[in-house]
């Protein structure tokens, strides 16, 4: 399945050029249709919308040759989950998804001897694609200093332009926990880029 004509094309560097927020309406089955063409259409419709910020999403976080392949992984999972899918918050649930569909991409591509297998917690790349994708060495360097939690929720806001209930969805917590989530993110680079600017 081909989402976008190249991963290359997607604005991977900036935030600019985000997709609308609004989700597309999931419309009603017109008369005597059945409900696979109804599903057909929906299905598009959400590919139509949404392929090239899931093209972007991935390829500011790994490598570009595998976004378009990924993306395609995220709609197909929506497709055979296109029951659990919000009507009101397709393109969040998407972004829910692309975080599993990458966690797993992830970890299929590290190569870990057996005696080197952590006990508990998780291996991450050693050089990371999001910040690699950053030219400011003062950036990636405070934002390699923050916990991985707090990287995905700065990144989700700058990049994918969430908040709110939103990037609610997306962390599957409440609203108020989100923007909880955030302020603490935002004073941890702050701290960590102030640590970085001392002499």
């Amino acid at each position: 399945m081909r989402i976008a004509s190249t991963a290359a094309d997607a604005d991977v560097t900036e935030g600019a050029g985000m997709p609308e927020s609004a989700d597309p309406p999931r419309a009603d089955p017109p008369r005597g249709a059945d409900a696979a063409s109804h599903d057909a259409l929906w299905f598009t419709e959400v590919v139509r919308a949404y392929s090239t910020a899931l093209v972007r999403y991935f390829a500011r976080r790994g490598p570009r040759q595998d976004a378009d392949d990924l993306a395609a992984e995220v709609f197909a999972t929506a497709w055979r989950r296109r029951d659990d899918v919000p009507d009101d918050a397709v393109l969040p649930w998407l972004y829910r998804t692309a975080g599993f569909t990458l966690a797993n991409h992830r970890r299929k591509t590290i190569d870990v001897p057996v005696d080197e297998v952590p006990e508990a917690g998780t291996v991450r790349v050693g050089e990371d694609p999001e910040l690699a994708a950053l030219f400011d060495a003062e950036l990636r360097g405070a934002l390699a200093a923050v916990g991985e939690r707090d990287r995905q929720i700065l990144l989700l806001h700058a990049w994918e332009g969430l908040d709110g209930e939103e990037l609610a969805a997306v962390l599957g917590i409440s609203r108020s926990g989100a923007d909880a989530a955030l302020s603490r993110a935002r004073k941890r680079l702050r701290a960590s880029w102030g640590e970085r600017m001392s002499f």
